[in-house]
């Protein structure tokens, strides 16, 4: 089983790109709560992307529930740039960057390369833990993407609307079909 994780709630700082944020204590406290969720599903590993965010998220979890914990390349977000251009604007790029997923729409990937990139990093985790119920915490619109192009009945754009944070999501291994 795989079990995707959105990282918990930073603390969103306008003078820094997205990429370098904290979490915030709400996000802390969040993380510490999805981890007891997430027992049920008896993981065995927890890996993040090395964002802080996600890293934060993925060390409280496999803390808590007493698992071993690494970081690995490629499970970022969306390599975008560090301009903050608010809520509104932030989901106008967004819209662009699910609905013409070959365009640069901004940031300096495209969604089809964000995902290239996030597919080859699943594949190299999955592929060093081979039977085992992993965790990976890691970011909406890479998860988004991914998930999509593994259950094609799911649009990416309303699905990425409805993520919280934290959120998860459990796929079946090999298939990667989306179970809950």
């Amino acid at each position: 089983m795989l079990i995707l994780v959105r990282h918990a709630q930073p603390i969103i700082d306008s003078n820094k790109p997205s990429a370098e944020w904290q979490l915030s204590a709400d996000g802390r406290n969040r993380s510490r709560e999805l981890a007891e969720q997430l027992r049920t599903y008896q993981p065995d590993i927890v890996i993040t992307s090395r964002e802080p965010k996600a890293a934060e998220t993925g060390r409280i979890i496999a803390e808590t529930l007493g698992l071993p914990y690494e970081t690995a390349e490629n499970l970022h977000e969306h390599r975008r740039t560090g301009e903050f251009v608010g809520q509104e604007k932030f989901q106008q790029q967004v819209r662009g960057f699910f609905e013409r997923p070959t365009e640069l729409v901004f940031g300096l990937e495209t969604a089809e390369q964000a995902l290239e990139r996030f597919e080859t990093a699943v594949s190299q985790v999955i592929g060093r833990h081979p039977n085992k119920n992993i965790i990976i915490a890691a970011h909406g619109t890479v998860m988004t993407l991914f998930i999509a192009a593994h259950n094609p009945t799911i649009a990416p754009l309303p699905f990425w609307q409805q993520l919280q944070m934290p959120d998860y999501f459990i796929l079946e291994q090999p298939n990667l079909e989306l179970v809950e």
